[in-house]
């Protein structure tokens, strides 16, 4: 897409700067957090207000990182000619940075709004929750991801805290003895979901290397991030088949599993360039994949 044919800070500029299909991602820990409240409440008293608050709240939080990054990335000028990756709407002049700024004020601000009712399902420990996603939100993209903690911060909140949070909210009076399997769940969850991280870190190792940027992959190198790509979603589908025991997780878990190592297969044939972003483009569809068969495997344990 050419950047003329975009009229900057159009309709269609902050459409493409929310980045709408990176929402998946955002969608699958809550997901997975609703399927475990659903199956612990059987449908009885399962809070469906406190359950569209957290896919709101996933939402809001996913645009209002996608913003950080933009605008900071590009004002530490890390999206020049060399980037890989699809296009970034600072960079290309889609949105003004002034324009972005004020943008990240507004969704962090929208994010807290949504995220504030969940207080009635979860009380004032909720607070501390949405400040410590805003908080990492900007550190992740300013900080964290250029010293090798952007997969553990993917871990806590693409898995941990987002399903645990939208389980404790969405089950009245939850029994933290029945809490084990969820907090299973969601690494399972963070695992799957951080393949997307892999998969870009991966792409970008030498502009990253360039920029100063200590990725993981940069730390562990090519080989060893190929490696771990396909070794992280069996473990999570481990973790599914044992939360969700039952014979019909065999058959998902089986399917999985081969869109996983066909997307592998695709990482290594490819290695490097531009043509990476159809591995990613395959990664978050496997991640959204996860999400529906997890989903249901849990619902019908």
């Amino acid at each position: 897409m050419e950047k003329d044919e975009i009229k900057t800070n159009s309709f269609k500029a902050w459409v493409l700067a929310a980045r709408p299909k990176t929402l998946t991602a955002a969608a699958v820990p809550v997901m997975i957090g609703s399927a475990m409240a659903w199956h612990h409440t059987g449908g009885e008293g399962f809070r469906w207000i406190a359950a569209v608050l957290c896919f709101l709240f996933a939402f809001v939080m996913q645009i209002d990182a996608n913003f950080v990054n933009d605008y900071f990335d590009f004002k530490r000028g890390n999206d020049d000619e060399t980037r890989l990756g699809p296009e970034r709407a600072c960079a290309q002049g889609w949105i003004t940075p002034s324009a972005m700024l004020k943008a990240l004020g507004v969704t962090t601000a929208i994010a807290c709004l949504v995220g504030l009712p969940l207080i009635i399902y979860g009380g004032v420990e909720m607070i501390a929750v949405g400040v410590a996603c805003v908080v990492f939100c900007f550190l992740y993209t300013t900080t964290l991801s250029y010293i090798a903690m952007g997969d553990v911060l993917v871990l806590l909140f693409f898995g941990v805290v987002p399903v645990c949070c939208t389980y404790y909210v969405e089950v009245p009076g939850v029994v933290m003895d029945g809490f084990c399997p969820v907090l299973l769940m969601s690494i399972g969850c963070g695992l799957v979901v951080d393949t997307l991280l892999l998969v870009n870190n991966y792409r970008d190792i030498e502009n990253d290397k360039r920029a100063g940027k200590r990725t993981l992959v940069v730390f562990i190198g090519k080989k060893a991030t190929e490696i771990l790509f396909l070794l992280v979603v069996p473990v999570a589908l481990v973790i599914m088949f044992f939360v969700g025991v039952n014979i019909y997780c065999a058959i998902p878990a089986a399917l999985m599993f081969v869109k996983h190592f066909l997307t592998w297969r695709k990482l290594v044939e490819i290695g490097e360039g531009r043509e990476l972003n159809k591995v990613l483009g395959m990664t978050a569809a496997n991640i959204f994949l996860y999400g529906i068969l997890a989903s249901a495997c849990v619902i019908l344990s």
